[in-house]
């Protein structure tokens, strides 16, 4: 893997990355979108079904209690028939009157358990189907019973009769004579689960395992519960416990979410039976209910997951694709700051921001080039006369020694010191000295060759380094002493003042085994002795 690439790779590049960053919060918009669509869908869905189901429950529960309220009448006009039909004088004579409850009970189907004829202190007088133990019941503490001794028709508590163990309906007409006395009761027993009577709710329950009906019984503060399970007899719960069957006992009818008895969630409906003062309940967990609610949930979240997960792949590998020109610029950047590749402008691939960044800082680096440039020029040349310093001089000294080492070439090293400038200086003052520094350099510069280096390293010193002296090398380093010694024998014009500068030189040549410090101090001590012997002039000698 290239270099460039291993930098970007770092867990802690990849942490403080933009790219990162961009993502996690493009993440956290998703995730948050995701959250807000799911709550907002499962709460729609949520209202949506409870009144869906809420209407379903109540048209469930109003269709069972006009169906149960048509087969209560039916039954109640037939036993009062019945009791019109009946011969008074039979009551006298369970024979007879046992076969005349025969007849009739063979040609009806509405009294599925039996009939029966009691009389008004509950004493059974006759009964078809016979019934085990039916003989030493006493039926004077039925409501039934104590409604016929009232001359009025009742249809009764349900109970448990004789041996069976289904829950059974009692309804009962009086039987009066001609004076309009009542002679006895007559009973019809039908079974709640019986064939044409509520065994729909019961077939209802088992359509819907999850799901009950019941039949309630407030007067009598009994309910039947119909379900999957069987039918079930018992008492009412306490008030309080369930708050929507409080309201339906207090005359709601409707549908609505409550908590029953047992403590479970439900969806229920109340719908009377206008004929008895029942009421019949359709219930449905809320579980069941809204069990699509759960499922979307969880397709919610099993898809926002898949969403997120593709997302962060693909936006990732998107932002890689837009980002890809900034990763090379800031590997190429990197790689400038570590000396591995000149410092030079970075591609611009696209004129945005990241392009505008990258252009900014071309033209940064191009300063900064331009300033190393200028700082590098002022640390090698002298600020006064623009020629190289002592740094550069030495630098240049060890080049031209080691490559005339190589080619057994001689190199001559020219110290010279002005004569008659410290005068100047301190007469004229120090911008006079600085400008005739000036003037001294030019006329230096316009008489050197192309390959030679002038350098002021110091004062009124100057220092020619002089190579390619070809086969006469002595001859060529003191014609070019000559030169310079010619060119300040004019006048100088500073500050309106004719100013006189000579020149003393001494000349030291050597080959490639001679040092730079060695070539400059033999030169500067030959100097010194051509300032003693009269100046103005120059000396040479071999190192």
């Amino acid at each position: 893997m290239p270099k460039k690439y291993y930098l970007l790779l770092k867990p802690s590049k990849i942490l403080n990355s933009i790219v990162t960053r961009l993502l996690l919060v493009a993440l956290c918009i998703v995730i948050f979108g995701a959250v807000i669509r799911e709550y907002a869908l499962t709460k729609f869905l949520h209202e949506e079904l409870s009144t869906v189901v809420k209407k379903q429950q109540l048209a469930l529960a109003t269709y069972v209690a006009h169906d149960i309220d048509r087969k209560i009448t039916q039954r109640q006009m037939l036993i009062q028939r019945l009791a019109v039909s009946l011969p008074i004088d039979l009551i006298a004579q369970p024979g007879k009157l046992s076969v005349w409850l025969k007849e009739h009970y063979e040609y009806q189907v509405l009294f599925s358990v039996g009939l029966f004829i009691v009389s008004p202190d509950g004493q059974l007088l006759a009964g078809y189907p016979a019934q085990k133990g039916q003989a030493t019941v006493h039926y004077s503490d039925r409501d039934y019973i104590e409604a016929g001794r009232a001359g009025r028709s009742l249809i009764g508590r349900p109970e448990l009769a004789g041996g069976l163990k289904e829950p059974m309906l009692p309804i009962a007409a009086p039987i009066f004579n001609d004076t309009g006395k009542v002679q006895a009761i007559l009973v019809g027993f039908t079974a709640l689960a019986a064939p044409g009577f509520m065994e729909l709710l019961l077939n209802k329950s088992m359509d819907n395992p999850a799901g009950w009906v019941k039949v309630v019984f407030p007067k009598d503060k009994m309910l039947v519960t119909f379900s999957a399970l069987g039918i079930t007899l018992k008492s009412t719960p306490a008030p309080g416990i369930n708050t929507l069957y409080d309201s339906a006992v207090a005359g709601f009818r409707g549908a609505g979410l409550t908590t029953n008895s047992g403590g479970v969630e439900v969806v229920s409906a109340m719908a009377s039976v206008p004929s008895t003062g029942w009421f019949v309940v359709a219930s449905l967990p809320n579980k069941e209910a809204f069990a699509l609610v759960s499922r979307v949930q969880i397709f919610l979240i099993k898809g926002a997951v898949v969403a997120i997960f593709l997302f962060a792949i693909l936006s990732s590998a998107g932002l890689y694709i837009v980002f890809r020109h900034l990763f090379h610029a800031v590997a190429q950047a990197d790689r400038m700051t570590r000396d591995e590749i000149p410092l030079a402008p970075i591609p611009v691939v696209y004129n945005d921001e990241i392009g505008h960044l990258i252009t900014a800082f071309n033209r940064l680096l191009l300063k900064l080039n331009e300033n190393q440039t200028e700082l590098k020029r002022i640390a090698l040349h002298d600020p006064l006369t623009g020629l190289p310093n002592r740094a550069y001089l030495s630098a240049r000294l060890r080049q031209v020694l080691t490559l005339a080492q190589r080619q057994h070439t001689v190199v001559a090293l020219l110290f010279m010191d002005l004569d008659g400038f410290k005068y100047i200086n301190d007469t004229l003052g120090h911008e006079a000295g600085d400008e005739v520094l000036r003037q001294v350099t030019k006329r230096f510069s316009s008489i050197i060759r192309e390959s030679d280096t002038l350098a002021r390293i110091g004062g009124d010193e100057f220092i020619v380094v002089a190579t390619d002296l070809g086969d006469n090398a002595e001859d060529t380093a003191h014609t070019i002493a000559a030169k310079c010694i010619d060119a300040l024998s004019s006048p100088f014009f500073i500050a309106g003042e004719v100013c006189v500068v000579g020149v003393s030189i001494g000349v030291a040549l050597g080959d490639g085994d001679s040092s730079s410090d060695e070539l400059l101090l033999a030169a500067d001590q030959v100097m010194y002795q051509v300032k003693k012997a009269g100046r103005g002039r120059y000396m040479a000698c071999r190192v």
